[in-house]
């Protein structure tokens, strides 16, 4: 545990961990601004979860975490999300910690899959298949009328089969009441995740035409202007000539 200015920073948690003594810790998942994800397995059952542990700091009055839970069951039915159990509370070396279980999800981190290929990137063809997916599922999710807010290559866990992906994304952003900019962050945060699974900056001049007319070199009032909608992306892949 790292603590600056009387703050938990990091966890860390070491495999075999146990929280409540029901969970133990197998590995950590990943992390960002409010806490970081674990593989845990129930130790009664043998199931395996996700468990997300919220800084205390940044989850003042349980109200991250309550809001977080609350988005993920509003959104249960978008099969891009994650799925939500149950909250728990611990204490962390005294501290108070609030975690929230949820399915844990084969695969990995779409950072770490591009980092294993050859030229860590996918081809074109692939990235346009993985594009595809993501919109799709992000088109439901704004059909509920909510956003992610923070999509990026490490918090999208992924698995190939066949010519295609099974994505799943977690960590949705729940401060604000949804806005039409809130969509359009999530439109352009999709592009810039396509550029970079295709190598970003260093692979871009050689990329084909249908690669460029999605990411319009990532200016964020061309990529707007061709999607003002993330169905529009769908669209435009089911129906585009190669």
């Amino acid at each position: 545990m790292v603590k600056r200015n009387g703050r938990i920073e990091c966890f860390d948690l070491e495999p075999g961990y146990r929280i409540l003594n029901k969970y133990k810790v197998v590995s950590r998942l990943g992390g960002g601004w409010e806490g970081e994800v674990y593989r845990i397995v129930e130790m009664r059952t043998g199931v395996e979860r996700a468990a997300k542990l919220f800084y205390p700091h940044r989850n003042l009055r349980n109200q991250a975490s309550r809001r977080y839970a609350k988005k993920l069951h509003k959104l249960r039915n978008c099969s891009l999300l994650i799925q939500y159990h149950t909250e728990e509370r611990f204490r962390y070396r005294d501290v108070p910690i609030t975690v929230l279980i949820s399915e844990y999800v084969e695969g990995q981190l779409l950072s770490e899959l591009i980092r294993e290929l050859p030229g860590r990137r996918l081809s074109a063809f692939e990235g346009l298949h993985l594009l595809y997916v993501l919109a799709a599922g992000m088109e439901q999710i704004h059909r509920e009328g909510e956003y992610h807010g923070d999509l990026h290559l490490e918090n999208i866990i992924t698995k190939r089969v066949g010519l295609t992906f099974q994505p799943k994304i977690f960590d949705p952003f729940h401060w604000e009441t949804p806005k039409a900019e809130n969509k359009q962050d999530d439109i352009c945060d999709l592009i810039r995740v396509f550029y970079e699974t295709l190598g970003g900056a260093r692979t871009y001049r050689r990329q084909p035409a249908v690669v460029k007319y999605f990411c319009c070199g990532l200016k964020r009032s061309l990529i707007l202007r061709k999607f003002p909608k993330m169905s529009h992306i769908r669209k435009y892949l089911e129906t585009m000539e190669w």
